[in-house]
């Protein structure tokens, strides 16, 4: 069985994200774990403990993984308007009339 691979990751630093997409019924969601890296005598290994100086870092590298989940967002909403857009609608043959007269 592949791993799962997360759709996106944001490192500064030792501080990470990784977001993970989630196709739910109502359409995606994105998921975010935070993790901090360190090096040990065997090699790296992750932690989801922050200590205070990390806590700065934290934080910026949750903005910016809000601003690309956002963006995403965007994309698929105007994906899904094109989609619409090309999309006859269906009509029963009559005009309608504007409410803006």
């Amino acid at each position: 069985m592949a791993a799962v691979k997360p759709v996106h990751e944001v490192r500064l630093g030792k501080v990470k994200a990784a977001i993970w997409r989630n196709e739910t019924d109502a359409g995606t969601r994105f998921g975010i774990t935070f993790s901090r890296i360190y090096k040990t005598d065997t090699g790296w290994e992750s932690s989801a403990s922050f200590g205070r100086d990390e806590l700065p870092l934290l934080a910026k590298v949750a903005d910016i993984a809000h601003t690309w989940i956002y963006q995403q967002n965007e994309k698929n909403d105007a994906h899904q308007e094109d989609s619409e857009k090309s999309t006859p609608s269906q009509s029963n043959g009559r005009r309608q009339k504007s409410a803006s007269r």
